[in-house]
């Protein structure tokens, strides 16, 4: 059975969360406190691994509304559920009325019991035609006892009578069952007394309501069987909240007394998880350590040790850790190590991050409650899963929840990193507003706060495909993208050398964030070339990166390799011509610089820091994005306007420059 949709409704902040639809993974997004937890808590309680049982209207009820509103019959749950072929073929062998069903709708409401409703046609029940026809056969009664003596005659027509107040019983197909089958006995055997006999139709009206009578008991005891059957065939609901406790250090002794005493702490209780992942026995180690088999015990830690790394090691991409268990007399130790660094020390898991205690924790309990994933195909839940993850290891526990399990999982998160991006139909939003309360969108819809993780999500899976690729050319700015890019393709289409097509240019987001841009891009094994302005500080920064051997010396281009005549400093707006570029900045700031006289200071050596300069004089703001969004718009209609010869020579130069220099590095 796979879980297609369900509904919550008067539980907690909930009212009425609206139709959810679930996929194979499905991601409840919403801020805090917006009712994400109280979505997974009202689905747990269909069929919890604990057992089922009635809700607490005090606890779980809206706090907001009266109590006496809230009674055994007030729905929680409902959920529909898709059966796969072999299902429906048991299904309809257990109550043949449900043959072709496909689906089947299970809830639950306050009380101790669940409903299952099976959209089958069952018996053909209509009591207006049931009256029709026992119209006929009474007719027919009286017809056969107007030809008898008056004993026979009285007789035959009471029993007509009787029949007839029986089966025109109101009420449900059950309860007229109940009163029909006596009542058609007794007319039957009534007619056999009198000697009387009724013509084939009518005998035929008599055998139909018969046959109704008897079958209607046998499909209300198989259609029973059959909500019982969907009730055992229903998946368990495992809730994960937090991460469970499993202690690094272990008292097998105490553990053991505890358990005898039935004293058990949750810490126990994951104990016990490990050792069953493990593969071990706490008894057989207590045996064992009384018998003074060490030996023994330590083969048997050594070969659970490799089992759970071997496990750890499949989910745990951070760093390929190792897992070893030492037994020490009583004591029980779980020892975590890194083998591939500089320092092979084991620390003991009491001691590791966070981050990695969670994941451990999720892995043993999962893996102990639902046999590594398969147990009757368990939906998960869980309720902020790797929350405590390096981002890096949240995105790999998205991956691994996507293509190591086999089971449907609903999580709730607020982390971008846990959006699944790739499968946007996956994500369900969830907002609280005062008078709806919590409710659900199947579209990503909501306020500023809700959405935030899904558009920083996009954002950088965004900046992930569109900026940044195998080969990187680091660049200052957006506006030295937007112009490096538009030239370069007009230059490609003119049959003249543009940028090598391998390229992605990477905008850094200002100079003072390109050494950054760099790290990260080369920590992920990229190749990196970065286009620098030629000024003071860009030369500074280069030093910078070659000293921390972020990146080599001949990997640095400036824009002043474009000049035949190199100048003391130049941006990438040096590149045009300074006519243009007036041009360009006057009709950007039309309005602006109405009634104003700009006084450039020829002397400043980069043309935008001359615009700057000017601009700050008569107290106006200057962005060299609005002249670089115009220069964009005049080379899709009229290239020569801004590009002339000399200046799309410099581009071509400035062009083979850097494919050069992609080149040897490739090369290398």
């Amino acid at each position: 059975m796979q879980l297609k949709c369900f509904r919550v409704r008067n539980f907690r902040s909930i009212n009425d969360s609206g139709d959810i639809d679930v996929s194979r993974l499905t991601a409840l997004l919403g801020r805090n406190e917006s009712g994400k937890s109280n979505v997974l808590r009202a689905l747990h309680s269909l069929k919890p691994a604990e057992g089922f049982k009635a809700l607490n209207p005090i606890k779980d009820f809206p706090r907001h509304r009266k109590l006496d509103e809230c009674t055994d019959s007030t729905p929680v749950v409902d959920s529909t559920w898709m059966l796969d072929d072999h299902e429906q073929e048991r299904l309809a062998e257990i109550w043949p009325s449900a043959k072709g069903v496909t689906e089947v709708e299970v809830g639950r409401r306050y009380g101790d019991t669940r409903y299952v409703l099976i959209p089958a046609s069952g018996v053909t029940f209509n009591q207006a035609n049931i009256k029709t026809d026992a119209r006929k056969v009474i007719a027919a009664v009286r017809a056969s006892a107007a030809k008898l003596e008056d004993g026979a005659k009285s007789e035959l027509e009471r029993a007509g009578e009787t029949f007839f107040e029986a089966i025109s019983v109101g009420g449900s197909a059950a309860k007229w069952a109940e009163a029909a089958a006596p009542a058609l006995g007794a007319l039957r055997q009534a007619l056999a007394t009198a000697d009387a006999e009724l013509t084939a139709s009518q005998d035929e009206l008599v055998v139909a309501l018969e046959e109704l009578a008897e079958t209607i008991p046998q499909s209300d005891e198989a259609h029973k069987k059959a909500r019982g059957w969907i009730i055992e065939r229903l998946p368990t609901f495992m809730y994960l909240e937090d991460y469970p406790e499993i202690a690094g250090h272990q008292d097998v002794d105490q553990f053991l007394k505890r358990k005898a005493e039935g004293r058990q702490t949750s810490a126990d209780l994951n104990f016990e998880k490990l050792c069953k992942v493990a593969g071990l026995s706490p008894e057989q180690l207590q045996k064992l350590s009384q018998a003074g088999d060490q030996e023994t015990r330590s083969q048997l830690a050594n070969r659970a040790g490799a089992v759970v790394t071997t496990a750890i090691r499949d989910r745990w991409k951070d760093r390929k850790l190792k897992v070893r268990f030492n037994l020490d007399a009583h004591h029980f130790d779980t020892l975590i190590s890194d083998p591939n660094s500089v320092y092979d020390v084991e620390v003991n898991l009491n001691e590791r991050s966070r981050g990695f205690q969670w994941f451990f924790a999720f892995y043993i309990v999962f893996a102990a409650d639902t046999k590594d994933g398969d147990a009757d195909g368990a939906v998960l839940l869980l309720d902020e899963p790797g929350l405590y993850l390096h981002a890096r290891s949240q995105s790999d526990l998205l991956r691994h929840l996507e293509t190591g399990f086999s089971n449907q999982i609903l999580y709730s998160t607020h982390s971008p990193f846990m959006v699944p991006t790739h499968q946007l139909d996956w994500v369900r939003t969830v907002n609280i507003t005062e008078g709806e309360g919590t409710t659900v969108s199947n579209d990503p819809n909501g306020d500023a706060k809700t959405l935030f993780p899904l558009q920083a999500a996009l954002g950088y899976d965004l900046a992930q495909s569109l900026f940044i690729g195998p080969n990187n050319l680091v660049v200052e700015g957006v506006t030295d993208f937007w112009i490096l890019s538009a030239v370069s393709s007009y230059l490609a289409e003119q049959g003249k050398s543009g940028l090598d097509t391998r390229l992605t240019i990477t905008p850094a987001g200002g100079a003072q964030k390109v050494h950054y841009m760099v790290a990260l891009l080369t920590s992920g094994q990229l190749n990196v070339i970065v286009l620098f302005d030629d000024e003071k500080d860009a030369k500074a920064t280069r030093d910078d990166l070659v000293k921390g051997k972020l990146i080599r010396s001949d990997n640095v281009v400036f824009v002043s390799d474009a000049f035949e005549t190199a100048p003391s400093e130049a941006d990438m707006e040096d590149m045009l011509d300074p006519k243009v570029y007036d041009a360009l900045v006057r009709e950007a700031y039309k309005k602006e610089l109405r009634g104003k006289k700009l006084e450039l200071n020829n002397h400043v050596p980069r043309i935008a820091r001359r615009y700057e300069q000017a601009f700050d004089a008569l107290e106006l703001d200057f962005h060299k994005s609005r002249p670089a969004r115009l220069f964009l718009q005049k080379m899709s209609n009229d290239v020569s306007a801004v590009l002339p010869a000399p200046s799309l020579d410099q581009f071509e130069r400035l062009f083979v420059s850097i494919n050069k220099t992609l080149l040897k590095h490739l090369a290398r």
